[in-house]
């Protein structure tokens, strides 16, 4: 069977008319500047926020390359198909990568990257699945793809712009919405994670609108650019190997149960504990049953700190496995639930598994009327906040890799470090990532040995504060 070629005549007369249209872009922005750069400085803006720096950072559709220098990348590779524009992008940043190559054909380009963008580049090609397909082999498990794109409604007064000089000019765009791209990404072997409506004013003075507006309804339904961050589809990990961490404080007589429930998983699967400053012999008891059980490997740490957050970053240090769990030594989480979620993470399915105790019902003492309720209102903020469905916040077991939590823990100061808890931590470390979390429904149970180290009133200000915080810091950036 022959191969059928890359482009038809139609195809050929269509990239060629866009090469000559963006080779004298590039020719009258040597001595031309309309009023897009408030445009591009927010869009910068945006991808400051999602790439770190330090990354390997590929981006189709470079343009003079500024996009990408701002990104700091620690390989950085511009690809566009206008020679001009190349050649300024090669010349105004050096140490950058710069090829000379048409979307829909990157075979002679190499290497892996942690990001590949494509900034207003969808709206002008002619076949954006293909386009999609060219990207696979640059990805790892780990690589997000980054796409914005003008959204219809603004095609006139985009148009009108052009016409009197004040915006760069466009051929014919495709016009795509976010329902097609996320479809297209799809039939080429991707999964998007998130979408995101931004920039409602391209203009001076757009503060405002563009950080907090845009995020509102009805205004985000008018925002000039989609972006959607998406991943390569998940691929399966063959049995890799766990830890469960446990942060033990006066749980002395769950430590038996501890031992003979937590179940089997993956290639090797330990038990690490960090006992917390108990008034009961937790400690010992922990110590006793140690030996007791030679076929589960453990490890027992005393906490130098306090709150669980201390305590489970104390046991994320120390674990070796390739997966780290969280499980609370009170059992409320059934320890028989942790194959879901090893299954969960290990088929790819998510990054990032969040426990759920709101879906089924309850046992009667299980969770007070009015936690209930906060936790409710936290899941419906955290969803807003994070652009992921987050049912349940304060669900003690979340499940993810540990060289994801290195990131995360690498780039703790962003957030700050005034959770006693480490929920928020972590939801707020895999979304700043851009992992795809994924929640993981349980029935929660009622505790059989001790009380609650919570306090409703004084830690509920506190989650407070940090939504907050985080709205800030994730939401309005």
């Amino acid at each position: 069977m022959e191969t059928p070629p890359l482009f038809d005549e139609a195809e050929k007369i269509y990239q060629q008319t866009r090469a000559s249209h963006w080779d004298a872009v590039a020719k009258k922005r040597d001595a031309w500047r309309g009023l897009g750069h408030w445009y591009h400085r927010r869009l910068t803006e945006i991808y400051k926020f999602l790439v770190s720096p330090g990354q390997r950072v590929l981006e189709v559709g470079c343009g003079a390359g500024a996009l990408l220098a701002s990104l700091q990348p620690s390989r950085g590779v511009g690809v566009d198909f206008s020679a001009e524009t190349i050649q300024r992008a090669r010349q105004k940043n050096p140490t950058l990568e710069f090829h000379q190559l048409d979307a829909h054909d990157l075979s002679s380009l190499q290497g892996e990257f942690d990001v590949i963008i494509l900034s207003d580049t969808v709206n002008d090609l002619w076949d954006v699945q293909r386009a999609f397909e060219q990207l696979k082999k640059f990805c790892k498990p780990h690589t997000r793809l980054i796409l914005n794109f003008y959204s219809h409604l603004w095609q006139i007064p985009l148009t009108l712009a052009q016409g009197l000089n004040l915006a760069t000019p466009l051929q014919p765009q495709n016009w795509l919405t976010p329902e097609d791209l996320s479809n297209m990404l799809r039939l080429a072997g991707f999964e998007s994670i998130r979408t995101t409506n931004e920039i409602l004013w391209p203009l001076p003075l757009g503060g405002l609108a563009d950080k907090y507006l845009v995020k509102l309804w009805p205004f985000k339904n008018l925002a000039l650019t989609n972006f959607i961050i998406a991943r390569p589809a998940p691929q399966p990990v063959a049995k890799p190997s766990v830890s469960v961490v446990i942060a033990a404080r006066n749980e002395a007589g769950n430590i038996k149960n501890i031992f003979e429930r937590v179940p089997k998983m993956g290639s090797r699967t330990e038990i690490v504990f960090v006992e917390g400053h108990s008034k009961d012999n937790t400690y010992e008891a922990i110590e006793k049953e140690m030996p007791l059980h030679p076929a589960t490997p453990s490890l027992l740490f005393r906490q130098p700190g306090m709150g669980k957050a201390d305590a489970i970053r104390l046991g994320f240090e120390k674990a070796t496995g390739d997966i780290l769990m969280i499980l609370d030594a009170d059992l409320t989480v059934p320890p028989e639930d942790l194959p879901r979620f090893y299954e969960a993470i290990a088929s790819g399915q998510g990054e990032f598994i969040n426990g759920v105790r709101l879906v089924y019902p309850m046992e009667k003492e299980a969770m007070q009327t009015l936690n209930f309720i906060g936790n409710k209102l936290f899941s419906l903020t955290f969803s807003w906040l994070l652009g992921q469905p987050i049912k349940d916040t304060l669900c003690g077991t979340k499940v993810m890799w540990r060289k994801d939590y290195e990131q995360i823990a690498a780039n703790r100061s962003y957030f700050g470090d005034f959770d006693p808890f480490g929920d928020f931590d972590l939801i707020f470390g895999a979304a700043k990532l851009n992992l795809k979390i994924v929640d993981l429904p349980i029935r929660y149970r009622e505790r059989v040995y001790g009380s609650t180290n919570i306090s409703r009133w004084k830690h509920g200000l506190l989650l407070l504060r940090m939504v907050a915080f985080a709205a800030r810091r994730i939401k309005f950036v």
